[in-house]
């Protein structure tokens, strides 16, 4: 393979053959043997315990203490019943998948419905199960949350080109109708990329395409940097494998040789602030290798020319102290020029609000600081998903993004650029592609 300026493994610009759609589970023959006990474990490591029902439901009570546990344990039941032998390409049972969907969910504090069909959003395709009889069990929130996860699982987004326009307009007009349809799919798909080593080389390779061109692009448009950050992360790791090595062997070692000096960075933040009556939270955080390998691409520079691959968060507690940290820090080391931006003043589409620069710290090095309250980390981390949709009061989870949240706002709009009769499917795929993947905060 041609090395490139950067003397890492190219990954743009190299033609994608077209593939069928691949599918990510396989059934057994009715009779054998199964068990719903924990999915089957790699060579070498530990069987990990599937998670039960009593755990799903305390994972939700955590942030939601009016959870309907009924709800959550119908929807567990149903599921692996409906599921039943049903394995997944890594031999686990695949009641595990929806399962862990749920998971991730959680993590992201969802509310009940949305637990519930990420648990379900398998069973119209894969079991015997109906939309009636989902409404009926359910009812037809949930069965329409379903429903649409039921086409999308269809669509196939790597495909010709009109033809890929077309289905990338039915994506978006199914999150249109309701967003949540679109946190489960990327839920969905983070899972199916962590396990992805289970998947045949050609499938494989075509869920991290359609991974990297389209899902990851809209989990940071609607804020989810830190879901977006492991889709890119794991889908460069498929499509590159070498490049991602070479750049995660790099930083490894770069942070070794740096060890000392990080700490010495961060324990002179912390005492800084605490001197000028700032309470701050510092969080070390080191750039993913996708990034890395990104921006030695659009820059044309090798490894070593990188400087600014270290950064710390300073989570502080309100506005005014944000713009006080600040102070202190442009005033304790150099500002390299040109690196400041303000974003709490001036919000981002996706409702992404902190101040970023960029000093010349200790050792000459230079590090990247993000400044920003609680509330501003948790859209910076969960983007849409920080919006407590669980919440009795809110009214509906579409009534609360439209009053809350500016990624919705620019969701819709895409969308009802995507319906004006007189645009080509080409031009309609086009646009939402560079649209999806402007430039975000790294």
């Amino acid at each position: 393979m041609a090395r490139s300026s950067t003397d890492l493994p190219r990954m743009d610009n190299q033609p994608r053959p077209r593939r069928a759609p691949a599918r990510e589970a396989t059934r057994v023959a009715p009779g054998a043997a199964a068990t719903l006990a924990a999915p089957a474990a790699e060579p070498g490591k530990p069987m990990k315990p599937m998670m039960r029902q009593y755990e799903l439901v305390e994972r939700v009570r955590k942030y939601n203490p009016k959870t309907d546990e009924g709800l959550l344990n119908r929807a567990y039941v149903y599921a692996m019943k409906a599921h039943g032998e049903q394995k997944r390409a890594s031999g686990a049972p695949f009641f595990s998948h929806p399962l862990e969907v749920a998971a991730i969910l959680t993590d992201h504090k969802l509310d009940d419905a949305t637990i519930a069909a990420a648990l379900l959003h398998d069973t119209i395709e894969d079991t015997g199960a109906t939309r009636a009889e989902i409404d009926q069990l359910f009812g037809k929130d949930i069965g329409h949350l379903v429903e649409g996860l039921t086409k999308l699982k269809k669509l196939d987004l790597v495909s010709h080109e009109a033809t890929q326009a077309e289905n990338l307009r039915k994506l978006l007009l199914a999150i249109a109708e309701d967003v949540r349809v679109l946190l489960v799919k990327l839920a969905d798909r983070l899972h199916n990329m962590r396990t992805i080593e289970h998947m045949p080389p050609e499938a494989r390779r075509r869920v991290a395409e359609e991974t990297i061109d389209i899902y990851a692009p809209l989990a940071g448009r609607i804020g989810m940097y830190e879901l977006r950050e492991e889709l890119e992360s794991l889908s460069f790791r498929e499509l590159n494998p070498e490049a991602h090595k070479v750049t995660s062997e790099r930083l490894e070692a770069l942070a070794a040789r740096h060890k000392d000096l990080i700490a010495e960075i961060e324990q002179q933040l912390v005492r800084k602030l605490a001197k000028s009556g700032v309470d701050a939270k510092v969080k070390g955080r080191r750039k993913r290798p996708y990034s890395i390998w990104r921006k030695m691409e659009r820059k044309a520079v090798g490894f070593e020319q990188l400087s600014d691959i270290f950064g710390f968060r300073l989570i502080v507690k309100s506005i005014p102290e944000c713009y006080r940290a600040i102070g202190v820090v442009h005033t304790t080391w150099p500002v390299v020029p040109g690196r400041f931006k303000d974003y709490i003043s001036t919000p981002k589409q996706n409702d992404y609000r902190s101040i970023h620069t960029t000093v010349i710290g200790p050792g000459n090095q230079r590090v990247e600081l993000q400044i920003r309250t609680e509330d501003m980390d948790d859209i910076a981390e969960y983007g849409i998903a920080a919006h407590a949709l669980y919440k009795d009061d809110v009214g509906s989870p579409a009534e609360l993004l439209s009053r809350e949240s500016n990624a919705y706002a620019w969701l819709r709009r895409t969308i009802a650029l995507l319906a004006e009769g007189s645009n080509t499917p080409s031009s309609n795929c086009s646009r939402t592609r560079c649209s999806a993947s402007r430039p975000r905060a790294s």
